[in-house]
């Protein structure tokens, strides 16, 4: 069999990897180049020429001509009767070049050249695809469901590549179909054994953010930029919002009329509640904002402590405490999450409360703890909330509830 022959058998490859004949030649010569110093110890004497228009590929094997039985290295030199039998006129001294077929290499030597550039080409393609995405993390990107595991939801693009959904980037009500075109960003893309894996995410904050720009006019065009973003994924998010040219409301133009706007997004999200904050660099009238639908009375924001979460006590009325932390501590956790402050909601005008941590000697630590999650640290936040809605807010039993309950009223009591 002709090189050329062989080289066309090979050549199958570039159909189905969609890899330009010039970048197939290329991988070639290294093949054929690995493949000759596994033969003969050295690829340095060989000469190949690479002809990718006809997809030719020629080996030329140079070695200098020696006087009969002074052969030393077998690779670079040859004798002068076998270089006679290449051209009769050469002496000692010359050099020799003789064309290399592939069929010469042995049938084992082919097939291993024939499965390193399957490899290659494979490797080729991976690194390809790396690149291809690594530039798109954190982007927008539509994929249609391939097959729904138990932990993953594996997709495939317009390009036939694979990407991956762990249930950790899903957000809880998604329900996926095989056929179904869904979105996400990308979130990370990395090589693992020379095999791309892109992952899809739902949950990630910046999804929230793509989806404004890709819904909201003004966001999209820059008149309108997202400041921060905090989300309890298909629960409730927080987007604080800003714009540099006064004439544009930025909530007002997010939301839209009557919610116009953001529908789709909500949709998009499995119903989550978001709510649109005007940014400011105001730390006091931020946190202000961040802990709407709450009305904040006043703000005092403790001095920063070295390696700690900046702390801040957060006074309201008592009627809009429960507000302010939401279902289940959903709401003060988002505006933690969107201001960078620890927030301690204290009741504007109650006197001589007590801190919950007071009665660490009565009370199971792990059960202080399930109040502060719902921002219930002091005895009297806890005494003010009827006890059905503790039940539903926190683990606690109702009978718990209640013995604690006896406990905060008789310390006031007495």
């Amino acid at each position: 069999m002709e090189n050329i022959a062989l080289i066309e058998s090979f050549s199958e490859f570039k159909d189905e990897k969609s890899i330009d004949r010039v970048t197939l030649m290329a991988i070639l010569e290294e093949v054929f180049r690995s493949a000759l110093k596994r033969k003969y110890g050295s690829d340095e004497n060989f000469d190949i020429i690479i002809n990718p228009d006809k997809g030719d590929l020629e080996i030329w094997r140079n070695r200098i001509v020696v006087e009969d039985g002074e052969i030393e290295d077998e690779n670079e030199e040859i004798s002068l009767t076998e270089a006679r039998k290449i051209e009769p006129d050469f002496e000692v001294g010359e050099e020799a070049s003789e064309e290399v077929k592939l069929i010469d290499l042995g049938r084992r030597a082919i097939l291993a050249l024939r499965q390193n550039l399957i490899s290659k080409i494979h490797e080729h393609d991976n690194t390809n695809i790396f690149k291809q995405y690594k530039e798109l993390e954190g982007e927008l990107y539509s994929a249609e469901v391939h097959h729904v595991r138990h932990n993953a939801v594996i997709l495939l693009d317009d390009n036939g590549n694979e990407l991956v959904m762990p249930k950790s980037e899903q957000i809880r009500s998604d329900f996926f179909r095989k056929g179904e075109s869904i979105r996400g960003i990308i979130k990370t893309v990395e090589l693992k054994g020379n095999k791309p894996t892109i992952i899809l995410s739902r949950t990630a904050p910046e999804f929230l953010e793509k989806l404004f720009e890709q819904e909201i006019p003004e966001v999209f065009d820059g008149l309108i930029t997202i400041e921060r973003v905090a989300r309890i994924p298909g629960e409730k998010a927080k987007v604080a919002v800003d714009s540099y040219d006064d004439r544009i409301d930025p909530v007002g133009a997010c939301v839209g009329m009557k919610g116009s706007r953001i529908h789709g997004i909500v949709r998009e999200l499995g119903n989550e509640n978001i709510d649109v904050v005007n940014y400011t660099k105001n730390d006091t009238i931020f946190i202000s904002r961040a802990l709407s639908p709450a009305k904040v009375v006043s703000v005092k924001i403790h001095e920063a402590v070295e390696g700690e979460k900046p702390r801040v006590d957060v006074f309201l009325k008592p009627e809009e405490v429960s507000k302010a932390i939401g279902k289940g501590g959903v709401n003060i956790r988002l505006a933690s999450q969107l201001t960078g402050y620890e927030i301690d909601v204290q009741r504007e005008g109650v006197e001589d409360d007590v801190e919950l941590t007071e009665f660490s000697d009565e009370i199971d630590e792990w059960i202080i703890n399930e109040f502060k999650n719902i921002g219930l640290d002091t005895a009297k936040s806890i005494l003010d909330m009827d006890v059905i809605d503790l039940v539903k807010r926190t683990d606690l039993e109702e009978e718990t509830i209640i013995e604690i309950q006896k406990i905060l009223k008789e310390e006031f009591e007495s």
